[in-house]
């Protein structure tokens, strides 16, 4: 009599785990979807993991919680912060935690001439990753090496529309981003191959000088029709470096290494603490900027900003021009010489 009891009661126990097994992951908590930040430490037991989670509202039932994830095999949570939210289902947050890359996607627009420091705030805006392992990734060098990159990724993080999951790998999102701009970046110099030819045989220019003067033109040029005009301008000094001693002479390129050098030169410090304005004589004469294209000649060390395809094909096919110098003359467009007395009327007139 007592193996009925005993199977019925075994059969109960199975039914029981068959329908939390269906019913845990759609387990969610009542928030209205404020993001939660909560880290992960290295060793840290799936006990500790539920008591965080509780802790910082991301679950509401830790006992429930805690059987999933036995059910599931154990959390395999990646150490670091995870971009979390107040009303994800279990199984969302358990996803999140591995990082397994099946996790919600977030549609994330990365505009042409953002800069990794503009990219990796908008990333953690949009809870894809947290900034600052974004910007580690840019700069790793294993991660750089394994993508064929030098110093950072800075002009390879292609300005598009991605479909990024959330509380990614920070890495993993570098990877996509750049392996796009390779694409697209490689398609535009084979499409364009006699003219890359001519800037490699001219200047020494391969696909990382395109991409870096690219990028200047991204931050110069404020209407399509100006791009390959502004292009010729930069060109023209490189070519003929008598002109202006061979530098660039271009704002955002000061502005950048202001940024980028760390820890920032003093005139940077003082720019920065005032709120990064309008960069002053200070800014662009800096000696110890190692960016700024007036103190040195030739490109800086590195691309400051993702230009789109383009400012690239602007590089790549310049308007045939004498123009030197250009400066802003009111709705985002230029006022161009070729002699420098001419420029300066034109500074003074507008």
């Amino acid at each position: 009599m007592r193996t009925p009891l005993i199977v019925g009661a075994a059969l109960g126990v199975v039914a029981t785990l068959l329908l939390a097994a269906l019913a845990l992951p759609h387990l969610r908590s009542g928030g209205a979807g404020k993001g939660v930040d909560v880290e992960i430490l290295e060793g840290d037991s799936d006990a500790r993991i539920v008591e965080r989670l509780a802790g910082a509202g991301v679950i509401e039932h830790p006992a429930l919680f805690a059987l999933y994830l036995a059910l599931s095999g154990g959390s395999h949570a990646k150490p670091g912060k995870h971009l979390l939210a107040d009303d994800l289902s279990a199984a969302e947050v358990l996803r999140r935690l591995r990082r397994s890359g099946d996790a919600a996607a977030v549609k994330v627009t990365i505009p042409e001439g953002f800069n990794r420091f503009e990219v990796a705030r908008r990333l953690e805006d949009r809870r894809v990753c947290e900034a600052r392992a974004f910007l580690d990734a840019t700069v790793a060098p294993s991660l750089l090496g394994e993508l064929g990159l030098g110093a950072t990724a800075e002009g390879w993080l292609f300005p598009a529309t991605y479909a990024l999951p959330a509380d990614a790998d920070a890495r993993d999102v570098v990877r996509t981003l750049v392996q796009t701009g390779k694409a697209r970046i490689d398609k535009l110099l084979r499409e364009s191959s006699n003219a890359a030819g001519v800037l490699q045989a001219q200047l020494g220019f391969g696909p990382s000088e395109i991409v870096t003067l690219a990028s200047i033109v991204e931050k110069e040029a404020a209407v399509d029709d100006e791009r390959p005009v502004i292009a010729s301008v930069f060109l023209n000094r490189l070519r003929e470096p008598a002109a202006t001693a061979g530098k660039l002479q271009a704002d955002p390129t000061a502005m950048y290494g202001c940024f980028a050098q760390q820890p920032p030169t003093r005139a940077c410090a003082a720019w920065l603490a005032a709120g990064a304005g309008k960069p002053s004589a200070e800014i662009q004469h800096d000696p110890d900027n190692r960016w700024s294209t007036y103190t040195h000649a030739g490109l800086p060390p590195t691309p400051i900003a993702n230009p789109g395809e383009r400012s690239i094909v602007a590089v790549l096919a310049p308007a045939s021009t004498r123009y030197f110098y250009f400066v802003a003359k009111g709705g985002g467009r230029h006022a161009f010489s070729e002699r420098l007395d001419e420029h300066d009327r034109n500074v003074k007139a507008h």
